[in-house]
């Protein structure tokens, strides 16, 4: 995973809930022993799935992590060997984690445990 560029679509400090549904992006490196080596925030000027999936083409990113995404937008990010991992929930901090260690799957929801 030397060099591996990740594409989280964020909704403020968490996941998206939708992939063309964002207008912000956190693109970050990852190196094979799961340490995050460089972060930056990308803000879009709309909500557009078609920008997103041309910026991720555009700058080599390896994985996209979204919650949904339309079938439309995942058979083509797949058709260009990107991995997806969606349908994921939760704050920012524990799905970056997850996902440096190489633990992150579809359908992780991430959010903390309330207390009940």
């Amino acid at each position: 995973m030397s060099g591996h560029r990740v594409l989280i679509a964020l909704r403020g400090n968490e996941v998206a809930w939708r992939f063309d549904k964002t207008a912000e992006a956190l693109v970050c490196a990852i190196d094979d022993d799961g340490t995050v080596t460089s972060q930056s925030e990308i803000i879009f000027a709309c909500y557009s799935a078609e920008d997103l999936c041309e910026y991720v083409l555009a700058h080599n990113i390896d994985t996209v992590v979204a919650g949904g995404m339309e079938e439309e937008y995942y058979h083509y990010l797949r058709w260009k060997r990107v991995d997806v991992i969606d349908n994921v929930a939760g704050e920012l901090g524990p799905v970056l984690e997850r996902l440096a260690g190489g633990r992150l799957s579809s359908g992780d929801i991430l959010f903390p445990q309330g207390e009940g």
